[in-house]
């Protein structure tokens, strides 16, 4: 490998890398894409899955030495010093973490953008529901949404959604009726999974997996723009981890370096950078790439950079019907009760959205095999063994309530040079706690999803007190009109970097309760049009 040279060096394969390289190369920019982790065989990941003892997120991939990510369980990657553990995970490979997510695409509500205007907490950001719109709508054409166009999720639009709905589930049609005398309105969720065929994808098979990985491709994932970006004449250089943004005494970023595999250094030159790899792993590049310039590390003038991490933590209830609504058959999640997310109790506790799990007891108690495990050590075996377990298998439901957290300084990521990984790159040092607002409103929903399964006539209802992550990184480089107290402005552009732009959840300085890809996805489309037309006139 030599030193590379481009227009356009973007940092991270994922969603909002893949979307930029695609909308960039199709207008003829020259484009080199630097991914630390490497490519993945679908069949095969698809085979370790179904092999994997534990069916976490993560269970389909190949972890890596010089680019390892983090676990659910048993996770050694993240350096925790928080008072409580930082529980959501990411992946490292082309395509980015969409190889494991669910496919939910909600739309962020409009008051989710104007917390301090309307409840007096958090920040406004410095856009509008209203800026992000035409956004939101060309994000759902680009990943396939497929959704009901006859119900209100409190997100208006123009416009219909590109592909019909996800059917209801068994599931879903059984609290549907349970609930039908009750003030709990179910409704479909907007995903991003073909209902019918849709750009050269086949539609939806029901194979229950989509996390961690969809089978057929349905469900989308990154390497759908990031395919189509290479066929446009980008460049995908795979297992080049991105150690340090070099800046110019002026602020203009001149290079980026990497490492591969072996630790040989090399960089790569260019006009426009972007930082794509997610709210982690962009802080720990940015806060690591300190310089006689920038003496805090690149971005970093207001404090910001690494701050404010945020997740959307997740409480669950579950338990068994009182007849067969054979879960595993359908997408993990297809409906939920949304009506919560809004309402003037937000000026005193956070937002949240509860959600059908159609995969069992998957997520509470990880699938099936624990499940079996903890009736053999109750005493059941042979044939009662067999009968008591497809029983409440046909017979497993479980809710989540995943829930707004607000931005806290506290909340954050450094460079742990410590704890070097293979390559010897600093791995994450993770700060993180919960705050009353958020506390307070897993009190809330945890008391609807036990009367929404009681409602249902359930039992054996449980509800742990633990909370659990949900995925979502966010924080850590927000957005804002003020560069004393934001990392980027409402272009994603750095405050003090004008060829530097950082995308991704990080940049929300705030998050809702709305699943973030989506809204990365419409941010990187509106950044797209900008880099085109400010600095790449074409």
């Amino acid at each position: 490998m030599e030193n590379l040279t481009s227009d356009i060096v973007i940092v991270g394969s994922g969603i909002a890398g893949s979307i930029m390289a695609e909308r960039l190369s199709r207008k003829g920019l020259k484009v080199i894409i630097l991914e630390a982790g490497s490519h993945v065989d679908r069949g095969k990941a698809f085979n370790t899955f179904i092999n994997a003892v534990d069916k976490i997120p993560e269970s389909a991939y190949e972890q890596q030495a010089h680019a390892r990510f983090p676990l659910t369980v048993n996770e050694s990657y993240f350096v925790q010093k928080g008072k409580e553990l930082f529980k959501s995970t990411y992946l490292r490979v082309a395509g980015g973490t969409t190889w494991h997510w669910q496919g939910t695409v909600l739309r962020l509500l409009p008051e989710d953008f104007q917390m301090k205007s309307k409840y007096n907490v958090a920040f406004d950001w410095p856009i509008t529901y209203n800026d992000l719109e035409f956004w939101y709508e060309e994000a759902e054409k680009e990943l396939g949404t497929s959704g009901f166009n006859g119900e209100d999720l409190g997100s208006p639009r123009k416009n219909k959604y590109p592909l019909p709905e996800i059917p209801f589930s068994n599931l879903d049609q059984f609290m549907i009726a349970s609930l039908k005398k009750s003030e709990y309105k179910i409704v479909h969720t907007p995903q991003a999974r073909n209902s019918i065929p849709y750009d050269m994808r086949s539609a939806c098979c029901g194979s229950a997996s989509c996390i961690p990985i969809c089978p057929v491709q349905a469900k989308y994932d990154a390497t759908v723009h990031l395919n189509k970006a290479q066929k446009n004449g980008a460049k995908l250089v795979t297992n080049a981890v991105a150690y340090e943004v070099v800046s110019e005494k002026s602020g203009k970023i001149s290079e980026i370096k990497f490492k591969i595999k072996d630790g040989k250094i090399f960089s790569v030159k260019g006009n426009t950078f972007i930082l794509a790899a997610n709210a982690i792993e962009n802080a720990k590049l940015l806060l690591m790439s300190k310089s006689e310039y920038f003496k805090n590390g690149i971005a970093n003038l207001s404090d910001q950079v690494g701050r404010n991490l945020m997740d959307h933590p997740v409480i669950l209830a579950y338990g068994l019907a009182p007849e067969r609504i054979f879960p595993y058959r359908s997408p993990t999640s297809t409906a939920g009760i949304d009506e919560t997310r809004r309402g003037a109790y937000r000026k005193d506790f956070a937002s949240y959205r509860l959600e059908i799990s159609n995969d069992g007891w998957t997520f509470p108690i990880g699938g099936i095999n624990p499940f079996v495990e903890s009736l053999i050590e109750k005493g059941f075996k042979g044939k009662k063994l067999e009968d008591i377990y497809r029983e409440s298998v046909y017979r497993q439901v479980t809710m989540a309530a995943l829930t707004e957290q607000l931005p806290d300084p506290y909340n954050r990521v450094i460079p742990s040079y410590k704890n070097l990984d293979a390559i010897g790159i600093p791995r994450p040092e993770v700060y993180y706690a919960l705050d009353s607002y958020t506390n307070k409103s897993f009190s809330d929903s945890r008391k609807k999803m036990i009367q929404i399964l009681n409602l249902a006539n359930c039992t054996q209802i449980k509800s742990p007190l633990e909370f659990y992550g949900a995925g979502h990184v966010m924080g850590t480089h927000r957005m804002g009109k003020d560069s004393k107290t934001s990392v980027v402005d409402e272009y994603l552009r750095s405050h003090e970097h004008h060829n530097l732009f950082l995308l991704g959840a990080g940049v929300m300085p705030t998050t809702g309760s709305a699943n973030p890809t989506l809204t990365i996805a419409a941010l990187s489309l509106k950044c797209s049009h900008y880099i085109l037309n400010q600095y790449h006139k074409v």
